[in-house]
């Protein structure tokens, strides 16, 4: 059966940094997060963390097991690049957010709520209160969530949750806050990462089913697995992407979906991980056979230094004292040549325009009007440590990407969008 727009989810995009410096330290911060394979999640962790369990792999109650994917999300570092590696992974450490208004109760209270595919835990209240309705049922457990950027408590409720006409789910576990941090401007959260994120973060409840798995167990999706398209960002706060629960909006993709089982080398394959070759022109190898990951809570596209070095000197591009990204000049600009990715059998084009920051959105970033930086940075690691990529927001901006948990694999598809000249 195909899965339709009614399945989906709108959003919107806005940045959360204060400059590309900035920017540079929160992706490099989240990349050596990952090296030292702190909380990792993705289907494989999920996997691992079940089997831990079957096999009693416990300490009590509500209580972590013996593989970090059952952690919790812990505090994190200040994302200003104190190189300190403690802390959580949470997407919500990251320069681009994701939100979308999404319907609490019945009448349903409409919350703008980030998307965050890094922690499980969906919750109301930062900024406007909770209403209650007659589906509210309160269930008298406190709910405790500490993110990289923020943190929140309350009480646990079940409610109707209304994410997008024809996606409506009975009885989900919401938290309620009666107290939270760094979440100005939004309501809360919808936690759409893998369910094992919510553990010991609800009193008395070893873990609580996120809004995917309740869409799938009460027949609403199909497939356990979640679409992200992206359009190419120009301006802040515009809809201009769409999750779609259950499988792949046909209509966003142009051609077929390679789909990739996650990768076999660690830490990558504790993510969302794949195997990939990447090039710069005809002539450049920059990474063969090389592992990393998919992450729409990294900005930019992450290199490992020893291929972002050789990517540099192809270019010929210089660092800007001002943002720390590349620049090139209009004339350098004009010669750049296009990436290009190997995944599975399909070869994904990078064109130059996609490889450059929106310049109607320089001033985000601190940068010159008109000037033209690169998005390709310094992941702060050699190859060949188990992670010598990301593929982060500026790169799936560009394709549609599926995260399949059921069958443990990674999709990618061209876009309509994928050799635009937005930039």
């Amino acid at each position: 059966m195909p899965h339709v727009v009614v399945r989906s989810l709108p959003f919107a995009t806005r940045f959360a940094f204060g400059s590309a410096r900035e920017l540079l330290a929160r992706d490099r911060e989240r990349a050596q997060k990952i090296v030292a394979g702190l909380h990792p999640h993705g289907p494989t962790a999920f996997r691992e963390a079940r089997r831990s369990r079957r096999h009693g792999h416990h300490h009590g109650s509500g209580a972590s097991s013996g593989t970090a994917p059952t952690s919790s999300p812990t505090p994190a570092p200040p994302s200003s690049g104190s190189g300190s590696s403690s802390g959580g992974v949470d997407v919500t450490d990251a320069g681009v957010t994701y939100t979308a208004s999404v319907g609490v109760g019945s009448p349903a209270t409409q919350y703008t709520l980030l998307i965050d595919t890094g922690s499980s835990n969906t919750w109301v209240g930062a900024d406007q209160q909770y209403v209650q309705t007659s589906t509210s049922q309160s269930t008298g457990k406190s709910v405790n969530v500490s993110y990289g950027s923020g943190s929140f408590s309350g009480t646990e409720f079940t409610d109707e949750v209304t994410i997008a006409p024809g996606l409506v789910i009975q009885k989900q576990s919401i938290g309620v806050a009666t107290q939270s941090q760094g979440f100005q401007g939004v309501d809360g959260i919808l936690g759409v990462g893998p369910t094992d994120l919510t553990s010991g973060t609800v009193s008395g409840t070893s873990t609580v089913p996120t809004v995917t798995d309740n869409l799938f167990a009460q027949g609403t999706i199909e497939e356990d697995s979640l679409g992200i398209f992206f359009q190419p960002t120009t301006s802040e706060g515009a809809l201009n992407g769409e999750l779609t629960f259950g499988g792949t909006d046909t209509s966003k993709i142009s051609g077929d979906v390679t789909f990739v089982p996650i990768t076999s080398t660690s830490p990558a394959s504790m993510y969302w991980g794949i195997d990939q070759d990447v090039s710069y022109g005809e002539s450049t190898q920059l990474l063969s056979g090389s592992a990393g990951i998919v992450d729409t809570g990294t900005t930019l596209l992450l290199l490992a230094t020893d291929a972002f070095q050789a990517y540099q000197k192809a270019t010929g591009a210089t660092e800007d004292q001002a943002t720390g990204l590349l620049s090139l000049t209009e004339s350098q600009f004009d010669d750049l040549q296009s990436m290009f990715f190997a995944i599975g059998d399909t070869t994904f084009e990078f064109t130059a325009n996609a490889q450059i920051w929106p310049r109607a959105l320089n001033s985000v970033i601190g940068g010159e009007e008109g000037k033209i930086y690169l998005v390709a940075s310094d992941l702060g690691s050699p190859s060949g440590q188990g992670l010598d990529f990301i593929n982060g927001f500026a790169w799936l901006q560009r394709f549609y990407s599926v995260f399949d948990t059921g069958n443990e694999q990674v999709g990618i598809a061209n876009t309509p969008f994928t050799t635009a000249t937005t930039n």
